[in-house]
């Protein structure tokens, strides 16, 4: 059975770093695509970053420059590095994992992905 568990949310003030962590049991392959994605409050989920299964990353425009994904396969775990921190960051973080992928694209859209983490909290304060 798959599963995907993340972790290292919490407060920060703006400015701040965190770094979530997502491990993933019940698959023993790289997946074709990975990606961590956040939903505010009365928000829709949106993407924030992809990696596919050779570690190329996609970001969202907002995060950019900000922002880093990364996966240990060895370790079976996804990493979102997050510098300079806003406010409007806050969030809960899900990753995400797929089977598919578009000729190696992979897409930023939440239906693209068949397995979830339960969320990990991010709250930057002004």
């Amino acid at each position: 059975q798959v599963q995907l568990v993340e972790s290292g949310g919490g407060s920060v003030q703006a400015g701040g770093s965190l770094r979530l962590s997502c491990a993933y049991v019940g698959y023993s392959y790289s997946w074709p695509c990975m990606g961590w994605f956040r939903q505010a409050p009365g928000k829709e989920r949106e993407g924030v970053a992809t990696i596919d299964s050779g570690g190329m990353t996609n970001y969202a425009d907002s995060v950019k420059g900000r922002f880093t994904g990364s996966i240990d396969n060895a370790k079976n775990t996804l990493y979102l590095q997050m510098n300079s921190l806003k406010p409007e960051d806050t969030a809960m973080y899900y990753c995400a994992a797929s089977f598919r992928t578009d000729r190696g694209y992979c897409y930023k859209d939440p239906a693209w992905y068949n397995y979830w983490g339960q969320g990990t909290q991010v709250t930057v304060s002004s």
